[in-house]
């Protein structure tokens, strides 16, 4: 009987075959891209698909890209295990929306980047820009392995699908792709798989309703288990999710990956207007909102069906990643194909992030490293290189996949580690985009320090983590349980009790530093960055020496409500303004003096 315990079918033929399909029709969208633009082999058709892409389709791949397999498996759970006070999330997206379409996209299109990192050589010196994409290229590998390895982890013990096989699958996929269509591939698979996913949360509503007698009935559960308590004002910093930890912290965190993150902005560069790139993170917004509102709707439909047996506490899965897969099996082994369907919804996200990965490491390599030290190179020559390298990433995304299986305990500290990078990089941006002080050496200082004060609290959270008062989890029971402790997907390879368990000694850093909220990692490193980087760069004679161009800092008429949508002249200079209506062509003519000369254009300290 459905939502008792015990275990649960796995994988029929019809499964299989749709699984393959749809992963079979995401390759089959890179080899028609790579036919269909045969002609253009140029590095900037492969990596910025010609800067031609428009609105929709860039805003679902913007999407797809970072509602990875972890994200379709791991939301659902929150819901279920700690309420839906991660809805407000929704919130988040909106003001990193909004900040990334009027503050950053307008700078990276008027500059005419490929590798977010070409900004820090522009405004700080190239020791920078190499050090930012060292630390995007190791945080995005590991990171990338990690995605492809926790899914099939958990998929695997519910669905008997061959962990190593479906590990080297995903990544031969995305490296078939990624290698013969480029960046349109990429994009165009991820509208499929964002379709997917969400079909696949939306079959898991549906059934779950109508076991449970109506959306209604589910709801009520819901409530009576204390899981629509969405709204908790508390200020308190310590506490996991409040709507402050929440809407401040998340939205810093969010920021963080779409305004710097290459995988994000190579894609509304891609767009053939800053029109089109502005409307597709408007356009992604709705994506989020729409995406995690369903999962975590998909997230009270498990509590409806499993409130009086918790699998997780009855040992029929081993983490809470395994949840959601076991609740497809257990609902939807009926019909054939479904759970198939569900299983490449997980894989879609998996797919969408780590093909945004490979790509977006191919260009930054490529922009930062290659092309400044190969000068005398053919574009063919380069074309070549954008796919060796493609293959040679998707290798060791696997490869750390690999890694990935012995970590352990160690796969959230790990992905911990990789939000705290980004809040340290986003401080030193906002440094050189609205300060004209900060210099090298206060920029670089302020980084690293940022940096080591984040990983101070965030490797300590770890090691000792917050108690059960700061994580609020919800009561569960195994009261109506018809089994117990099923040997059947006991999973054998990890246990939460490494996470959960406290040290017996506890210093007294633990209950305050250490249990700081995770979201607020990005706000402390952005704020230390900030204040270190400003004052060791005011200390250190500050910019005065440099005459800096004004296109490298935000201007009031980069803001949708000061910039129209005409093209305008510059009203004392002979420079182009690239606004939201101007065609992406204009890349090629803009060649900015970094360091300028005329007078007129300095800006002064």
């Amino acid at each position: 009987m459905v939502g008792t315990g015990g275990p649960v079918s796995t994988f029929s033929v019809w499964d299989y075959v749709v699984f393959v399909g749809i992963i079979v029709g995401a390759s089959g969208i890179g080899l028609f891209q790579a036919i269909r633009g045969r002609k253009s082999t140029s590095s900037e058709e492969f990596l910025l698909g010609g800067r031609q892409m428009t609105a929709v389709p860039v805003a679902m791949s913007l999407t797809a890209s970072f509602m990875s397999g972890i994200t379709v498996i791991g939301t659902p759970a929150e819901a279920y295990r700690f309420g839906t006070a991660f809805w407000l999330f929704v919130f988040a997206y909106a003001l990193m929306s909004i900040a990334t379409a009027e503050l950053f996209v307008p700078l990276f299109y008027r500059l005419g980047i490929t590798s977010a990192y070409e900004y820090l050589e522009m405004r700080f010196n190239r020791p920078i820009r190499i050090i930012g994409t060292s630390m995007y290229i190791v945080q995005t590998a590991l990171y990338t392995g990690l995605v492809i390895y926790a899914p099939a982890l958990a998929l695997n013990q519910i669905t008997g699908l061959n962990l190593w096989g479906v590990l080297v699958a995903t990544g031969a996929v995305c490296i078939v792709y990624c290698t013969v269509g480029g960046l349109k591939a990429v994009i165009w698979t991820d509208v499929l798989q964002m379709v997917v996913m969400l079909v696949g949360f939306v079959a898991v509503i549906a059934r779950g309703a109508v076991l449970q007698g109506g959306l209604t009935k589910i709801f009520e559960d819901a409530e009576e288990g204390g899981r629509l308590e969405t709204f908790d004002f508390d200020p308190d910093p310590l506490k996991r999710h409040t709507f402050w930890t929440i809407v401040i912290g998340g939205s810093v965190m969010w920021a963080s990956i779409y305004s710097i993150n290459q995988s994000q902005v190579q894609r509304y560069i891609s767009c053939r207007t800053l029109g089109h790139a502005k409307m597709a993170l408007y356009i992604n917004m709705v994506g989020l909102c729409v995406t995690v509102s369903l999962a975590m709707l998909s997230g009270l439909t498990m509590y409806s069906v499993y409130k009086n047996c918790d699998p997780l506490a009855n040992g029929d899965v081993g983490t809470s990643d395994q949840l959601l897969p076991y609740l497809v099996m257990d609902i939807l082994a009926d019909y054939p194909g479904i759970p198939g369907l569900f299983v490449a919804a997980a894989y879609s996200g998996t797919l969408s992030t780590v093909s945004s990965s490979i790509n977006a490491l191919v260009a930054v390599t490529m922009e930062d490293f290659i092309i400044p030290l190969w000068k005398n190179r053919t574009e063919k020559q380069v074309t070549w290189l954008n796919m060796g390298l493609s293959v040679f990433f998707g290798g060791l995304c696997i490869g750390m996949a690999g890694v990935a299986s012995l970590l352990g305990s160690v796969l959230q500290a790990a992905l911990s580690i990789f939000g705290m990078i980004s809040g340290p990089l986003l401080g030193l941006y906002l440094l050189g985009m609205f300060f004209r002080t900060p210099n090298s050496i206060g920029s670089i200082s302020g980084m690293l320090i940022g940096l080591a004060v984040t990983l101070w609290a965030g490797i300590g959270a770890q090691i000792y983590p917050p108690t059960a008062d700061k994580t609020n989890p919800l009561p569960l029971t195994v009261a109506g349980c018809n089994s117990t402790m099923s040997s059947t997907t006991q999973s054998p390879w990890t246990t939460s009790a490494p996470l959960t368990t406290l040290p017996s000694v506890r210093p007294p850093l633990a209950d305050y530093w250490y249990s700081l909220s995770y979201l607020y990692l990005s706000v402390l490193a952005v704020t230390v960055t900030m204040v270190s980087g400003f004052l060791i760069s005011a200390a250190t004679g500050g910019c005065k020496q440099e005459k800096l161009s004004p296109d490298l800092f935000v201007r009031k008429k980069d803001l949708i409500c000061f910039g129209g949508w005409r093209t305008a002249e510059a009203p004392h200079t002979k420079e182009k303004i690239i606004v939201q209506g101007i065609d992406n062509n204009a890349f090629t003519e803009f060649s900015p003096e970094i360091h300028s000369k005329d007078p007129e254009a300095v800006t002064k300290l």
